[in-house]
């Protein structure tokens, strides 16, 4: 799987690179690392538009782990990659007790290095052949496309004309995750599809898996 030329996903022991994001609470306000350096370790999760049906589902989940994360002085921060406006209809509807900050661009995806395939035949190909069920919900493992269809239908959601723009500029970027520690390193670093190539499409670590990752930061009081 080839990926557009870009730096190497930041890994354990790099320093996280800074961002400054409007909050979608407040559009008017920025988010930035330096809002926790020397205050709280930072669980940072970059996801896609509000189009992209295994991020919505992902998000339900981030919500679940961060109190869980807050319980260990742990701070959560999930980058939608959506104009906030957009973020903000969505989750009039669906509340959320997760941080959020809006990134359409991606800009912060790509100064973390969290890859994006290039579109080429061969992807394609693999995209039709490849099975995916990542949440264990349906009977089998569907084609991702399929799958995310089926998704759309269960939850009854309508791509917006923005959430159409989204995704024509960001598809197939990838998801990441990340936990920085107070003074601004990287400690842990989950990738989509890095160990599984595309079979790891809509996958992220389990809760157990991302807490036992901030219990290792071992400076979270």
């Amino acid at each position: 799987m080839s990926t557009t030329a870009q730096r190497s996903p930041v890994g354990p022991g790099e320093a996280a690179p800074s961002f400054a994001l409007p909050a979608v609470a407040r559009p008017d306000r920025l988010v930035t690392l330096d809002d926790y350096r020397d205050r709280s370790p930072l669980f940072l999760a970059l996801m896609l538009g509000l189009w992209c049906p295994f991020c919505r589902r992902q998000l339900v989940q981030l919500a679940s782990v961060d109190d869980k994360l807050k319980a260990m002085g742990v701070q959560s921060l999930a980058v939608v990659a959506t104009p906030p406006d957009n973020a903000q209809l969505y989750f009039r509807f669906r509340p959320t007790t997760l941080t959020l900050a809006s990134d359409p661009m991606l800009a912060t995806h790509r100064a973390y290095g969290v890859p994006k395939p290039e579109v080429t035949p061969a992807l394609l190909s693999a995209m039709e052949t490849v099975r995916v069920n990542p949440f264990g919900d349906f009977p089998e493992p569907l084609p991702p496309a399929q799958l995310g269809a089926l998704m759309q239908k269960r939850d009854g959601y309508q791509y917006t004309p923005t959430d159409q723009a989204d995704v024509e500029r960001q598809w197939p970027q990838l998801k990441g995750q990340f936990l920085i520690d107070r003074r601004g390193i990287v400690r842990w670093a989950y990738i989509e599809c890095g160990t599984e190539g595309l079979a790891g499409l809509g996958k992220m670590p389990s809760d157990d898996v991302i807490l036992a990752a901030a219990r290792d930061l071992g400076d979270t009081h």
